[in-house]
């Protein structure tokens, strides 16, 4: 079993789809995890380049897996789209985002910290 470089991981509400490459390109890691199980299944694998599809939860899971030494990068759903090979599922997805977490003309962007966020001002409009 190779060293896994690449980890693509799709992420939904209960069930994720790891999908893990090595430096030739070759899968090596390709299973489906609990929501309970996926970050000790990430803290398990030697640092690596981790891609997500951006959504309200990835910056969460992305300082989470930064705190294991991974590196974290974000994409847009619409640049995973076109490395989608076959029909829409979580293995397909997957694979997809592992393949545009490669590919340099895709930008990425880093989780945010939570001191890089902006706090929420609750203003009344009655409040002036």
């Amino acid at each position: 079993m190779g060293k896994i470089t690449t980890v693509g991981i799709d992420l939904a509400k209960s069930v994720f789809s790891p999908h893990g490459v090595d430096e030739t390109g070759r899968v090596v890691l390709r299973r489906t995890v609990r929501r309970d199980q996926l970050l000790e299944a990430v803290a398990a694998l030697s640092p690596c380049l981790i891609g997500m599809e951006a959504c309200s939860g990835a910056h969460e899971w992305g300082r989470r897996f930064q705190e294991h030494g991974h590196t974290v990068r974000l994409m847009a759903p619409k640049f995973v789209a076109p490395y989608r090979k076959s029909g829409k599922n979580d293995g397909n997805d997957a694979e997809a985002i592992c393949s545009s977490s490669c590919a340099c003309w895709v930008t990425g962007s880093a989780a945010t910290t939570g001191r890089s966020r902006p706090e929420r001002v609750c203003l009344s409009p009655r409040s002036a």
